[in-house]
């Protein structure tokens, strides 16, 4: 451009000199990274139980996740001694060194979102170690510590997150509506149900139990609980390949993909019953998204997406999870070995399961799924009343001795 036209941005003549962020502004930054939304959070704290090994996990929620969040477990427990450190930026048990980012096993690993949550919410905790003989409660708000003492209570932990974004109005702002984050928050929580069936998830909304597990380790029954029975029912196995080498390549095998794929018959009008999980982590990813519609070439009428719940396992060195702050995005290091090992499997499950051909009501091109029979029957039990209710644990007062699952 002419320099003698040029006319300088008004915005620079009124800008402040460059500073340094106090650490507060800082923390609150950062924590739009991570925390987005009420099921940010509870993503975070249910990812560090599982980590944690718990074997139980209760979830409170009330006001959508705005007024209390609050996440029960009876994992290993935060010792005393660290429980402080525990909510400091880039703190964290899973990482020691950078050789450690090449193979990672656990779902947490950044150290970012207990500190993350505390900066914009006020946050009680109350942990306590096997090695230990009373937990110890501590309390912030906006990151500062308010209190902090030793109390009656098992092992585990309890994290309770009250009046999220109080200091972040902007945020608060721009949240959905309170139904909205309700089924975000149910969205994920299920998820994790399907990815850990050896783990009881108790969810409560409102003081009302809306979802449970018993932890019995039985996939099909928490697809009952999760779709309903007769849904899970049709569901079809993928079962992992028991062939020591890859059929295209000649390779050795590495990549294993199980799962359930539904029937033709059982299909969306959007992509959103199509579940990934890599090495029990749930995320995104268009491309293997499309490999499952892919595998229904031909199978699906125009405009419509199959059900798909895809578990990928897979040398840990293979994949990158370090790519995002959510942690919901992963990159592979060869893409399309993994991309083709999931449209084989469904393709091969589709193949192996489709009818003897003959007229029915789905080949005469009527919708629904009962026109798909598979060629082995698959029976599944009818959802049962889970003995987890009967825990008998008050979650309402965080404020008091805590009652943890046993």
């Amino acid at each position: 451009p002419n320099p003698t036209s040029y006319i300088p941005n008004p915005w620079y003549n009124t800008c402040m000199s460059i500073q340094v962020l106090t650490a507060q502004l800082a923390s609150q930054i950062a924590a739009g990274e991570v925390v987005e939304r009420p099921s940010s959070v509870v993503k975070e704290l249910v990812e560090n139980a599982l980590d944690a090994g718990a074997a139980t996990i209760n979830i409170t929620v009330r006001g959508g996740g705005r007024d209390l969040i609050q996440v029960a477990d009876n994992g290993a427990g935060i010792a005393a001694s660290e429980i402080e450190t525990a909510f400091l930026r880039h703190a964290t048990s899973k990482l020691s060194t950078a050789d450690d980012l090449a193979a990672i096993e656990t779902l947490g690993f950044r150290g970012e979102a207990l500190a993350a949550i505390a900066a914009v919410s006020h946050v009680t905790v109350v942990s306590r170690t096997a090695a230990e003989d009373a937990g110890t409660r501590l309390q912030l708000e906006g990151g500062e510590k308010i209190s902090r003492e030793l109390v009656g209570a098992p092992q585990g932990t309890v994290i309770a997150v009250e009046t999220l974004f109080y200091n972040v109005p902007a945020r608060l702002k721009f949240l959905k509506s309170i139904t909205t984050e309700r089924r975000l928050i149910d969205e994920f929580i299920t998820r994790m149900a399907l990815a850990y069936p050896q783990v009881r998830f108790r969810l409560t909304h409102e003081n009302r139990i809306t979802f449970q597990t018993s932890g019995s380790g039985d996939l099909q029954e928490v697809l009952g609980e999760v779709y309903g029975a007769d849904t899970a029912r049709q569901l079809l196995p993928i079962l992992p390949d028991d062939r020591s080498q890859d059929a295209a390549t000649g390779e050795p095998r590495t990549i294993t993909v199980t799962g359930f794929a539904g029937p033709p018959g059982l299909n969306w009008a959007n992509r959103s019953r199509i579940i990934l999980f890599v090495n029990g982590r749930w995320i995104k990813d268009s491309s293997l998204s499309y490999a499952v519609i892919q595998a229904y070439h031909t199978l699906l009428p125009t405009g419509r997406f199959p059900f798909g719940i895809i578990f990928i396992t897979m040398p840990v060195a293979d994949v990158d999870v370090n790519v995002h702050p959510t942690k919901i995005e992963v990159r592979f290091q060869r893409p399309n070995r993994v991309f083709s090992a999931v449209q084989r499997a469904v393709r091969e499950t589709l193949i192996a399961e489709s009818p003897v051909p003959a007229v029915s009501s789905w080949s005469m091109g009527t919708s629904g799924a009962g026109g798909w029979t598979p060629a082995a029957a698959r029976a599944l039990t009818t959802p049962r009343e889970t003995d987890q209710g009967a825990l008998q644990l008050d979650w309402s007062s965080h404020a008091a001795d805590v009652t943890l699952p046993p």
